[in-house]
């Protein structure tokens, strides 16, 4: 079987039929794809239970303590231990079967998630915390498990749509989780809202159970020997394939938009607040954030029309438009305006997340896959906790106003753009037409 690290992209666009829109690929891709549907199932019914136990976390943290520190140290341990887990978690997804570490990764979150009722006191803080790192171990492990899996689960013109829908149902689950998470946690208490989430991860684990597919990683025949499988030829691969590691740090550059969790905060409760109060103001920041996300993915498919060149190019763009956007936001003069300014943001956010994704799954080799899904998630979740804590000490150290840490975060999500086209003219060679992803194939 042929690596696929020498794809790369096609010198001319050829012509193509008129293109199905991308929202009735996502019907048809779940119609027809019975293996594909039960993994985004499970996507749904976990993301919209982790927005309950989020929730649920931060108001257990503050009811205990009544410190934001406490919180801002849980968002951490949310992210930080995804880097650090990634030679590990990469090599498993490689070595052993991905379905299977999916399910068991579920089955123990479920029961990690469901520990937390037994915390009542100040006295029982820790297990908060050992408990939230335990579960995040595993979620580093199911999270590349998926992304890897996923190729084997779809056609090569249904990657794009697969990738897209991923997005928009992340960006619903967190309209709908986040909303109906304060509603319980509200009405029937913290410890309703740890088990819906529990009972969320059983449920994605049963789904997944349903699949039926060939794990073609799995066959040392077509893909080489058990040494292909080691840390040190993954990292041996990623120094012969530089598209590869542009992609991954793709998603390095693209994690600090994390840090508009800490920021949209500050600026809806000390720049636009409602009638006095910043609540409001912060959640419809929030879901401006989360319409940019769902949006996204119809804009990447009508830029790029499924070619692999395009959404090189895509992705080098999105970041300037990431940018300019968290700038127009530093100066928004209305909350209708900030809104505005968040939803582009993340918008381009989410064109830069599925187009990146999409082509690492065209391009990385699939021996090595688990191991560059891995590196990617922790990059990304490195960067997030990273901005997330210098948001942090810009506004209470350095006392910089909400609108300053916007401008700055906006200039920094420039950088990635004006890196990117000088090393994709360097590094990124036509030597080879790259699988174009059909225009056709939908029912």
């Amino acid at each position: 079987m042929a690596t696929r690290e020498d794809v790369t992209i096609p010198l001319v666009d050829t012509p193509r039929a008129p293109r199905v829109p991308l929202h009735l690929r996502y019907f048809a891709l779940l119609k027809r794809n019975g293996n594909f549907r039960w993994l985004w199932m499970a996507q749904l019914v976990s993301e919209i239970g982790d927005w309950f136990y989020s929730l649920a976390i931060y108001d257990l943290l503050l009811g205990l303590t009544g410190s934001g520190k406490s919180v801002s140290y849980a968002i951490i341990l949310q992210t930080l231990p995804w880097f650090f887990m990634t030679p590990l978690s990469g090599t498993l997804v490689d070595r052993l079967p991905r379905r299977r570490l999916m399910i068991l990764a579920d089955v123990v979150r479920g029961c990690v998630v469901l520990g937390l009722i037994l915390v009542r006191t100040r006295s029982n803080l820790w297990m908060v915390y050992a408990l939230l790192g335990a579960e995040v171990v595993f979620a580093s492990i199911f999270e590349p498990a998926r992304s890897a899996l996923l190729p084997d689960l779809v056609e090569v013109d249904e990657l794009l749509p697969a990738n897209a829908l991923s997005s928009a149902t992340w960006s619903v689950a967190l309209a709908v989780g986040a909303s109906l998470g304060g509603v319980v946690t509200a009405l029937l208490g913290r410890n309703a809202a740890f088990t819906v989430n529990s009972l969320s991860f059983f449920a994605s684990g049963l789904l997944i159970s349903r699949i039926r597919c060939r794990e073609s990683h799995l066959s040392l025949d077509a893909h080489g020997t058990e040494e292909d499988k080691s840390l040190r030829e993954g990292l041996s691969y990623l120094s012969r394939t530089p598209q590869v590691v542009m992609l991954v740090l793709a998603k390095g550059g693209l994690g600090m938009i994390a840090g508009a969790l800490l920021l949209l905060t500050l600026l809806g409760e000390r720049v636009f607040p409602v009638a006095g109060r910043g609540a409001l103001a912060v959640g419809l920041l929030y879901a401006a954030r989360g319409a940019g996300a769902g949006l996204g993915p119809l804009l990447a498919d009508r830029l790029t029309r499924g070619e692999p060149r395009r959404m090189w190019k895509a992705v080098g763009l999105a970041f300037f438009w990431i940018g300019g956007s968290y700038l127009s936001l530093s100066r928004a003069p209305v909350l209708a305006a900030a809104m505005i300014a968040v939803c582009c943001a993340h918008l381009g956010g989410s064109v830069v997340w599925v187009t990146s994704t999409t082509l690492l799954q065209l391009t990385a080799d699939d021996r090595f896959r688990g191991r560059i899904f891995s590196l990617d998630y922790g990059l990304n979740m490195l960067a997030a906790a990273a901005c997330n804590y210098a948001i942090g000490v810009g506004a209470d150290t350095w006392h910089l106003k909400p609108r300053q840490l916007a401008a700055l975060m906006g200039s920094a999500l420039l950088v990635p753009g004006l890196l990117w086209f000088p090393a994709l003219a360097r590094w990124v060679k036509d030597r080879a037409p790259a699988p174009a992803i059909s225009a056709q194939g939908e029912d």
